[in-house]
């Protein structure tokens, strides 16, 4: 895993340099008391499912509890010998925060450890203002948050969600469609100074993803329509996203030669025919155009499923289901595959930002 800060930049606020978190193995087990929620694990049920030594568990676990991430929760009765004792983890003990920048509108959530939110907040955003007042809006939104749950545990980042696309790696954007004026801006940087906080960048789709994601789930694509259309993928349990972190550019697959011009500059771009579509109320041509998009990538990925999430997937969301599993089971039946299934994302409207928190907790727990 490397650490809490290895993917984050800035200033680090309290309980962000975690000794505990600093090794894959805490970070496993840290993991697994997580997923064992109210219930708890004990010790030799962690050394049992992950690999490591009975010492090595105990050493691990007692850092944990010296750090205020675990705790115990009672005892289990045992085969054989004394009950053994079981541990949880302390889910107010630390918490991030989840940025989304959308066009129109800023959304900010505090969460705890395993991820339920604390608070929210929701503000207009201008994402066509000049770059500085728009840094300042987000940061005011994220200090107000922070000033509502003065209470709340540390703090150990904040992960931003934003339209791409832009370098997941150097916390840069690159040119939004549509706003020129943000390419080459260091998001991450420039807001982790304002903040005084760590902070992580994502594309919006690839942050919902990351959300959506656990161990084992297999390959899937999140495409989210509001007021742009992009996709985030999931191969093999893991957020993909390429050599340049650019991947995920749904939006802007030519499906139309003599289309319309998009504000990217090409012509027939997806995003721009599912956008007219919307804007004329024809429902059903933009849930179908969503399809053949979707169909495209089952066919170039072979993924498992296909989630639909945005606000205007949402304010429909049935109609949009079923325009895009029409169109997957037509194109299955003509190459005798079996029909991909498709349903709305759950977390509904909060899955970005939800997603944009765990940019932030998804290393502590050796995921994404």
């Amino acid at each position: 895993m490397g650490g809490v800060n290895s993917t984050m930049s800035g200033a680090a606020g309290p309980g962000a340099n975690l000794s505990a978190l600093r090794s894959h193995n805490a970070a496993l087990v840290l993991r697994l008391l997580r997923d064992a929620g109210e219930d708890g694990v004990s010790r030799l049920e962690l050394a049992d499912r992950t690999g490591l030594t009975p010492q090595a568990v105990s050493k691990i676990t007692a850092r944990l509890r010296d750090e205020g991430l675990a705790a115990e929760a009672g005892r289990r009765a045992s085969t054989g010998g004394k009950p053994r004792t079981v541990l949880r983890l302390v889910p107010d003990a630390r918490h991030a925060i989840g940025l989304h920048l959308d066009r129109d509108e800023l959304t900010a959530v505090l969460v705890d450890l395993a991820g339920t939110p604390v608070a929210l907040r929701t503000a207009r955003f201008d994402f066509g203002a000049e770059a500085d007042r728009a840094l300042s809006a987000a940061a005011s939104e994220v200090e107000a948050l922070i000033g509502d749950t003065a209470a709340a545990g540390g703090l150990l980042g904040v992960g931003v969600a934003a339209p791409g696309p832009l370098d997941h790696g150097s916390g840069v954007l690159h040119r939004v469609t549509g706003f020129p004026q943000w390419d080459g801006l260091p998001l991450r940087d420039a807001l982790a100074r304002r903040l005084g906080l760590p902070v992580v960048l994502d594309k919006d789709t690839n942050a919902a993803a990351i959300g959506l994601a656990a161990p084992a789930t297999g390959s899937f694509a999140y495409l989210h329509l509001g007021t742009g259309l992009g996709a985030g993928l999931v191969l093999d349990g893991g957020v993909y996203r390429g050599a340049r972190t650019d991947a995920g550019e749904f939006g802007h697959q030519v499906v139309q030669l003599d289309g319309p011009r998009c504000g990217c500059g090409n012509y027939g771009c997806l995003e721009a025919l599912c956008l007219a579509a919307v804007a004329r109320g024809a429902q059903e041509r933009a849930a179908r155009l969503l399809g053949v998009g979707a169909a495209n990538l089952v066919r170039l990925l072979d993924i498992d499923r296909v989630l639909l999430g945005g606000r205007v997937v949402l304010a429909a969301s049935q109609s949009y289901v079923r325009g895009v599993a029409a169109v997957l089971a037509e194109d299955a039946a003509r190459t005798n595959r079996p029909t991909v299934p498709v349903d709305v994302v759950r977390g509904g409207a909060r899955a970005v930002v939800e997603g944009a928190a765990q940019l932030v907790l998804a290393p502590l727990f050796a995921l994404g």
